[in-house]
This record gives C-alpha cells, structure tokens and sequence, in this order.
C-alpha cells in the first residue's frame, strides 16, 4: 500500500507492499515527478530560472534582466547613473556636463541632479606626472569655465641647483616679457630675500637645491589669465634651501590658454595639478 512524501506528497512504495504493487507506486512516484518537475523543461541559453508565483515548483523561464531586475535598457550612454523616483522604482540620471558635480535636490525626479560646484570650489582639472622631464608645457589648461586657477608643484625632485621657470602661452607662443612683482623670503641658513622687479622674462625662477630631495613644492595662484586682460599671480615656493612668497602682474591684455615650463639644466620628477575655481 503506498503512501506520500512528506513535503510534495508523492506516492511512494512502502517495505509491506507485494512486488505489483511497489512496481505500481514506483511509476506514481515518477510520474508525480515528472509532473511537478514540469516547468523546469525549455529555457534558452542565457535565461534564468524564476519564480511564477507562490505556489510550491511554480517556476518560469526568463531572460537575465527579467522585471524583478535593472533593466539593462534603463541606461544609454556612458556616465549615465541608476537612481529612485520611489521605493522599488529605479530610473536613469542621465550623465552630466564635463566638470559638474552630482547635487542632491529634492525638487528633482531622482533626488538628484548634476550642477556646477559651488562658487569658490576647486575643480581639478588635470595632473602631469613628470619622470624626469626637461622644458614641457601645461597646455589647453584654461578656458572660460574658470577665471582663477591654482597650479601645485608637488613631490618635486630635481638635479642640484636646478631652475625651473615659468611663464603664461598662448597657442604656441610663449610670454617671455613684462611681468612685476615683488617678493619676500627666507633661507634656512638665516639670509632674507626681498625686492621687487619690473619688465622680467618670467612669473617665477626659483632654485630646488640639493638633489634627490622628494620635498620640495610649488603653489602657483593665477587670476584671469584666459580673460583678455592684465593676469596677477602669486605663488609660494617651498625648498630645502629656503621658502619665498611672490606677488605679481604680467600687463599684458592678451588671453592665454596654457603655461610654459622651462627647466635650465638637468630634470625634474614629480606631479603638477591644475585646479580651477568655480565661478
């Protein structure tokens, strides 16, 4: 005489049961396999396997990104984000403009939203890395996103009593006349260095003593120089021979879109980052 599995309640044939009818349980019990097993027949290749509904072995064949999943259709292009209109409801943020930065708004669909920094915020715009780099220049750095940028000089090593200079472009034309400034400083061996300087071929010119000294920075501050106008500039040096701060103004009413880097012997390693303010 046959009984039923506990969980799905297929006949199954007991110890007690004469050979017929164990044979006659054993095809039940196959047949209600074969029956409850039904759904997982077919599928395609790339399909998964889901759920139909609540009912126990209820299953359907779907394809990877099914309803219950993010669509892959939900984004069209690079950058694009997922975000939520609501609980359970996600939906694309289409990518942004070049420098915007995502902003929490609640006004918005998502919630969210790409704008612009926040006035006053840096914006990085770039960084060179420099393994052992002679003259080289910072091209295409400005633009009229910005109107104030910040150059860093940063992990700087260089050859003994290496110059580096440097200087406003434009295309391919370099500024090597009329910048003012004036500048006040310290060596560490206790001397002073002040003065002032009209009509010079360059914003700074500073040494980086001794070599192999992985300290040594430089912080350029630059105003207006893509804006048709006189550029003032400003920057603090720090070397393992002294520190110095110089103010200036190259007079000159022309924009310029880049920045000339010379060095006068040997190179320099290190990495430069240009940072503009957002407006």
């Amino acid at each position: 005489m046959a009984t039923t599995t506990t969980n799905f309640g297929w006949d199954i044939p007991q110890s007690t049961d004469l050979v017929k009818d164990g044979a006659t349980a054993i095809a039940a019990l196959g047949q209600d396999i074969d029956t409850a097993l039904v759904d997982l027949k077919g599928g395609t290749t790339g399909q998964v396997l889901a759920k139909a509904s609540g009912t126990d072995l209820d299953f359907s064949w779907v394809a990877q990104d099914d309803s219950n999943a993010i669509q892959n259709a939900i984004v069209d292009a690079k950058g694009d984000l997922i975000a939520a209109t609501a609980a359970d409801t996600p939906a694309r943020l289409a990518v942004g403009t070049n420098g915007h930065v995502l902003t929490a708004d609640s006004a918005e669909a998502t919630g969210l939203k790409w704008a612009a920094p926040s006035s006053g915020a840096l914006v990085l715009i770039g960084t060179t890395t420099l393994t052992s780099s002679g003259n080289f220049n910072l091209t295409s750095i400005f633009s009229s996103t910005y109107d104030n940028y910040l150059v860093i000089f940063s992990e700087i090593v260089g050859s003994n009593s290496t110059f580096l200079s440097a200087g406003l472009r434009t295309g391919t034309t370099n500024a090597t006349a009329n910048y003012s400034g004036g500048q006040v400083g310290f060596t560490y061996a206790g001397g002073n260095i002040n003065g002032g300087s009209s009509g010079q071929a360059n914003i700074c010119d500073f040494d980086f003593g001794t070599a192999n000294i992985a300290a040594d920075s430089f912080q350029l501050f630059l105003s207006a120089p893509f804006i048709t106008k006189a550029t003032t500039y400003a920057f603090n040096a720090t070397t393992n021979i002294y520190q110095i701060l110089k103010n200036g103004i190259h007079a000159v009413s022309t924009s310029y879109d880049s920045l000339w880097v010379t060095i006068n012997s040997g190179t320099i390693s290190g990495k430069v980052s240009v940072y503009g303010y957002a407006k």
